[in-house]
């Protein structure tokens, strides 16, 4: 049983109701693989003994008369983003040096009252800025895959410990937040499923807000089932999150018949990006030829303001995170910068946050202060949410249409190597052509692994759905997942 740690979360369901094992066997099976992993540095908080102690409290679940919630034992990882009572929740950035919450996120209390297992904490980019887990804190994440070249790839960012763990085999599914595509991106670099969720279908409360209009939560697995599994537990209204949807949540598992025939997938024109590289093209028009040969109509439609997109959302999300981060000033938590004698309240917060805060995250938060200034808000922060408003209606008019779901590459690019953009902000911010558009738009997306690149790295599409049908999302992609049979897996060198 030394494999358990590779099980998917619904195999991994169905052994602990029939007995073949325990959730305290599945959490060691994971801690195990956890301890042999350091070189992935996917893990940077350990939790072993809230893991058996949660993993024990399940097997007792297990055994009662009434059926053990479908998460019930199930092994995660959980991003660090999310404040966990009583273990540390830096949000990868040494600005929240010991900081321990004394509450626990929505997302992460609902999976834990299913019956969750937190097997520890997981590595991201700092206040989850950044496409390449390169800005943390606790130094990058390094991706399970490796191109025949031998160079260490990046996992993608923000989610990019959570990718990793999930690729690696270190949880059976992790947690993830997605502000420009940071689960998608991620996910597609390492050959697993992210999905992002409709914006306000998980609540926010108590995750460490980057921008507070476009952040979502979601869940990062193995593949589609698991996802609509996870999915389940993770989300649910929130009356402490004025931004949480007063709906009820459906069963996703049971929206996957893996039929599509009838559905309509658009392909929309704008996405076709100079540059593209050959590969990426190919894997989107063989995913195209999947989802036709499944019973799906297959349609050309324009997004035409997709090209204002990633402008628009590098306003945007600096702005927000500015006013976000402005509460990180070393009075209340975290770290507090050593004051020379005559030094002020204004000198405190000025080291405390130039010692606390990495280049990237400084970087955003002058860009969003500057574009939220007198004589420059309506430049720029106001255009720029004329913008978004204008991207939001031209994929209400496509769904109108009739447009079931729609089809794009999830990156420009298989995974890349560590270093090789760090110095470079803007094609840093390139990565996340392809996403930002849903994140603007509040709609559901997510990344499905579809192939391997010349190098032997994973390639995923997106699909994107319409908002509040998650349901119909997943079965869209379910029935991708199934047409593409991607089961490759990274060969073990950690």
């Amino acid at each position: 049983m030394s494999d358990l740690n590779k099980l998917t979360i619904a195999a991994a369901r169905d052994g602990l109701r029939k007995g073949d094992f325990t959730a305290t066997d599945l959490t060691e099976a994971c801690l195990s693989a956890i301890e042999v992993a350091g070189a992935l540095n996917a893990f940077v908080h350990h939790t072993p003994e809230v893991a058996r102690t949660q993993a024990a409290a399940a097997d007792e679940r297990l055994k009662g008369s009434e059926e053990a919630p479908a998460m019930c034992g199930i092994p995660l990882g959980i991003k660090d983003l999310f404040c966990t009572k009583g273990v540390p929740s830096q949000a990868a950035s040494a600005i929240l040096d010991g900081f321990r919450p004394e509450y626990e996120s929505t997302v992460s209390q609902n999976l834990f009252d299913a019956g969750a297992v937190m097997l520890g904490k997981l590595n991201m980019d700092e206040f989850a800025m950044g496409s390449s887990n390169e800005t943390s804190t606790y130094g990058n994440a390094v991706n399970p895959w490796k191109a025949d070249d031998g160079a260490q790839r990046t996992p993608g960012g923000s989610s990019g410990g959570s990718a990793a763990a999930v690729a690696a085999d270190l949880c059976l599914a992790a947690t993830g937040t997605d502000t420009g595509g940071s689960i998608r991106q991620p996910a597609a670099f390492t050959g697993i499923t992210g999905l992002k969720p409709t914006y306000g279908r998980c609540s926010r409360w108590g995750i460490v807000a980057f921008a507070s209009s476009l952040d979502q939560a979601g869940p990062m697995t193995r593949d589609v089932r698991d996802a609509a599994i996870m999915l389940g537990a993770m989300c649910g209204h929130d009356p402490k999150d004025s931004t949480s949807a007063d709906l009820p949540v459906p069963d996703f598992e049971a929206a996957l018949t893996g039929d599509i025939r009838g559905k309509t997938i658009g392909i929309p024109r704008e996405y076709r990006i100079d540059g593209m590289p050959d590969e990426i093209a190919k894997v989107w028009e063989d995913g195209t030829a999947m989802l036709k040969d499944a019973g799906a109509k297959i349609v050309d439609i324009s997004l035409p303001h997709t090209k204002y997109a990633l402008p628009a959302y590098y306003v945007i999300a600096p702005a927000e995170a500015s006013s976000n981060l402005a509460r990180y000033d070393g009075v209340r938590f975290g770290h507090r910068a050593k004051l020379a004698p005559g030094d002020g309240i204004t000198e405190m917060y000025e080291k405390t946050r130039a010692e606390g805060f990495g280049a990237e995250v400084k970087r955003r938060v002058m860009v969003g202060t500057y574009v939220l200034s007198a004589g420059f808000y309506d430049a720029y922060y106001n255009r720029a949410r004329k913008v978004r408003a204008l991207i939001k209606r031209d994929f209400e008019t496509v769904f109108t249409d009739g447009v079931d779901a729609i089809l794009t590459p999830a990156t420009p690019s298989a995974a890349f190597p560590l270093g090789m953009k760090h110095d470079d902000p803007v094609q840093m911010y390139l990565n996340d052509v392809f996403t930002v558009t849903v994140n603007l738009a509040g709609l559901p997306g997510i990344a499905v692994p579809t192939g391997l690149d010349g190098q032997g790295l994973p390639l995923g599409l997106q699909l994107i759905g319409r908002p509040w049908e998650e349901g119909d999302l997943l079965n869209t992609a379910w029935s991708l997942e199934r047409a593409a049979g991607f089961v490759a897996k990274p060969a073990k060198w950690w």
